[in-house]
């Protein structure tokens, strides 16, 4: 594992945050609970939700409550987890265009509100998914946990292995979404969650490709920051690989969903291969990370859309 040496404490940098009283917005609201991850995070908790009220016979209406509980819950456990890392962030956060203005750098969100915010919203959404299963809890915890203790505060300063660390949390929240319809082990919920970590790595590395010079004034040491572009291009092309014989672990969605998510894996697969060829790198990384959005939306709802009589019979 490549290592690098850097602040690890948000408190060594609190002299850097502007002391400056603002008005909150809504904006400083959204940045700091992430609301594009959280809505990411979302869909495949509902997608997990969903499928494992279609494989148990489930009517919708039969669970509605337990989903209100699941999706306010998972909202709750995964905002709390994104405050926590603005929380601990903040000093490496000002050297970085995309999280310089977050409200814990500017000041408008003081950073014991931030950490007092982070441990409510967290213990409110476990508390809320107790409601609904233990095992969906713990699912809950594993991918809370991985994300802000060992991604956040481990691995994300020292190792290019980061990713793959925090690639964990982000494919805990289908498990949570089934586990709180049925707690019993099933190859679909399981399969969805390896695509979920096999898919974040070339998500990721992608993006950090665009922003290397900015992970590299904050001192995070991601691949191609250490290693640099063309062995993340391989790294990314290998993960991308890895995705096509997944669909064929969840036959039971049929024909139909196994053909969708055969030609996105292709298509990926052949945009991948197209970075050896391509001059341009930034180009190149910034339509991986275009398609790996667009390929997590189809997936899922191709998924739902498969399966879309049984929840509501």
């Amino acid at each position: 594992m490549d290592k690098i040496e850097t602040t690890s404490s948000p408190e060594v940098a609190t002299l850097s945050v502007s002391n400056k009283k603002s008005h909150v917005t809504f904006a400083d609201v959204k940045a700091l609970v992430k609301v594009g991850i959280v809505n990411s995070n979302l869909i495949t908790v509902f997608t997990g939700f969903w499928l494992a009220l279609y494989f148990t016979n489930t009517p919708f209406m039969a669970k509605w409550d337990v989903f209100l509980l699941t999706i306010i819950g998972s909202t709750l456990v995964i905002a709390g987890g994104c405050i926590l890392n603005n929380w601990y962030d903040v000093d490496i956060d000002p050297k970085m265009a995309r999280t310089k203005t977050r409200p814990t750098v500017t000041g408008n969100i003081s950073l014991n509100i931030a950490l007092a915010l982070g441990i409510i919203f967290s213990v409110v959404g476990f508390s809320l998914l107790m409601f609904t299963t233990l095992e969906a809890v713990l699912f809950a915890f594993m991918g809370w946990f991985t994300y802000v203790v060992l991604y956040t505060i481990w691995s994300k300063r020292r190792y290019t292995l980061n990713t793959a660390i925090g690639s964990f949390s982000g494919a805990a929240p289908p498990l949570i979404g089934w586990a709180a319809v049925d707690p019993n082990f099933h190859v679909v919920p399981f399969g969805l969650f390896i695509i979920m970590f096999i898919w974040q790595t070339p998500h990721f590395l992608a993006l950090a490709m665009k922003k290397c010079k900015e992970y590299k004034e904050a001192g995070i040491p991601m691949l191609p920051v250490v290693r640099g572009f063309e062995i993340t291009k391989r790294q990314i092309a290998i993960y991308i690989a890895c995705l096509l014989p997944l669909p064929f672990y969840l036959a039971e969605l049929g024909t139909v969903f196994i053909a969708v998510a055969t030609i996105l894996n292709i298509g990926w697969l052949i945009l991948a291969i197209r970075g050896f060829f391509m001059k341009n790198d930034l180009k190149w990384a910034n339509m991986i990370f275009i398609y790996s959005l667009n390929y997590l939306t189809i997936l899922c709802l191709v998924m739902v859309l498969v399966t879309i009589d049984s929840p509501f019979s």
